[in-house]
């Protein structure tokens, strides 16, 4: 989830936690450290206090002075850690090991057999067996250590009994918090507006570099190039020539696209040129053997006027077939008109009648068409070429355009050999603009790209090869003629 946040609140938010997590470790060790400490200061002031009671209670034991005993017990054992909160207490036992006098009668009760007996389920040596001082450990974190009290000439007068339980060797964990708590709230103040100012510092590059990725394809490619951000940083130095290379090779691309459109238009140009020019011929072979004829035998009514009707015709043959390609070659676009499709198969009907193949055409328009005419006609005109050649000697060829308000479609079938869509999408990788082999299907895909349509293989049709090419009935996007 932190991922998701931009650096400005990433990087405050990741020095906060960073301080919080070193404060807690910090206090974890500290509280081990201290409660180390703490055991081992108390044992050694329970060294000095036991040497302090050895001292003085000898002359007390010998006077059998119980209440003496249990003041200097009371008094020491104030010294102790944990006294206070009843957490450490002493006693002095006798010779046998009973208690004599404890600074707890509570919980150590005068006369009760502490020594060879359980001691919070644990064993305690018995008064014969102990000759020097006794420390053991509880199971419970306790502490309770026996030492045995002598007279000058050696014999044991009693034992001191000091207990200090666990609690007492806990660390303060209410000042150890309000320790940390005051560095982490310092920490915070302190790092959190440095943090967000360094995060906002590191994420405007980054911000520039997403508005010049954003701008691309948009405005050009100079001014994008110049507004990709310099920076020392290496990071954000690879990201921004990556960004600049990038550019460049979209800007080169493009540019060989374009070529390949124009090269392919050029192509077209050529086959419809001689479409044409066999279109044009065949009348003008009829008209030049009419004046001959004229010329021959102009002198009769009758031949005149068959020879100017022969005239006539022709001059209209031609004169429709120059009108169907006025479109094609005007520079201006605008927008397509269904008797285009027919001006289409007039310039490839030469093409057609040289392979004695049938052309069927169907317009069904029920809105205005918005689309542009010159990359339509340029489809139409490579699809039909295409299907000509894939329908083969006296095949047959079905083209319909189709338009509503929201789109406009041009479908063509041909009676060939039926095309896979395998064998589509292979001819279309093979093309790429390069090889004309697919008649320009290249060329139809990379215009309904550009037109924010699609054209594909219509996989409905088993019987026939349906290719369909399909656009928005709106205005083609800017640059595109």
């Amino acid at each position: 989830m932190l991922r998701r946040l931009p650096y400005r609140v990433q990087i405050p938010l990741g020095l906060s936690l960073a301080v919080l997590l070193a404060a807690v470790l910090v206090t974890a060790i500290t509280a081990r450290v201290q409660a180390q400490n703490a055991r081992r200061d108390t044992l050694s002031l329970l060294d000095r206090a036991v040497v302090l009671v050895i001292a003085q209670v000898r002359p007390m034991l010998a006077a059998d002075d119980t209440w003496r005993v249990f003041s200097l017990l009371r008094d020491t054992a104030q010294l102790i850690p944990g006294a206070d909160a009843d957490q450490a207490r002493l006693a002095i036992l006798s010779p046998d090991g009973a208690v004599f006098a404890a600074s707890d009668p509570v919980k150590l009760e005068t006369g009760r057999q502490v020594l060879g007996a359980p001691w919070r389920e644990q064993p305690l040596l018995s008064s014969l067996e102990i000759e020097q001082r006794e420390l053991h450990l509880i199971l419970d974190g306790s502490v309770v250590l026996i030492d045995p009290i002598r007279s000058e000439d050696g014999q044991t007068l009693g034992f001191v009994f000091t207990e200090v339980e666990s609690a007492a060797f806990a660390p303060d964990w209410a000042s150890l918090a309000r320790t940390a708590l005051i560095g982490i709230v310092l920490a915070v103040t302190v790092l959190g507006p440095l943090g967000w100012w360094v995060g906002k510092r590191m994420a405007r590059p980054v911000g520039r570099l997403v508005e010049v990725i954003e701008r691309i394809g948009r405005d050009d490619t100079g001014v994008l190039q110049g507004d990709v951000p310099k920076t020392t940083d290496p990071e954000l130095s690879r990201i921004g020539d990556a960004v600049a290379q990038l550019m460049g090779e979209l800007e080169r691309r493009k540019a060989a696209e374009e070529r390949a459109l124009s090269a392919e238009r050029l192509a077209a140009v050529g086959k419809m040129t001689a479409a044409v020019a066999h279109e044009i011929n065949n009348p003008l072979a009829g008209m030049l053997t009419a004046t001959q004829t004229l010329r021959l035998h102009g002198g009769t009514e009758s031949i005149r006027l068959r020879t100017l009707d022969l005239l006539d015709r022709g001059l209209q043959q031609i004169r429709t077939t120059v009108a169907a390609l006025l479109p094609q070659a005007r520079i201006e676009d605008r927008p397509l008109e269904p008797g285009d499709l027919e001006d289409i198969v007039t310039l490839v009907r030469g093409t057609a009648e040289k392979r004695r193949a049938e052309i069927r055409i169907q317009v069904d328009v029920e809105s205005a068409l918005r689309v542009p005419s010159a990359p339509l006609r340029q489809v139409m005109l490579n699809l039909l070429l295409n299907a000509l050649k894939a329908a083969g000697e006296q095949g047959s060829v079905c083209a319909r355009l189709q338009a509503d308000e929201s789109r406009v479609r041009f479908c063509i079938n041909n009676s060939g050999p039926v095309l896979s869509e395998d064998k589509f999408k292979s001819t279309l990788a093979a093309e790429s603009g390069k090889d004309p082999r697919g008649f320009g299907l290249w060329v139809c895909q990379e215009l309904a790209s550009h037109l924010r349509g699609r054209f594909e293989l219509d996989t409905s049709e088993t019987s026939q090869t349906c290719l369909l090419f399909e656009v928005p009935n709106r205005e083609a996007p800017e640059g595109l003629t």
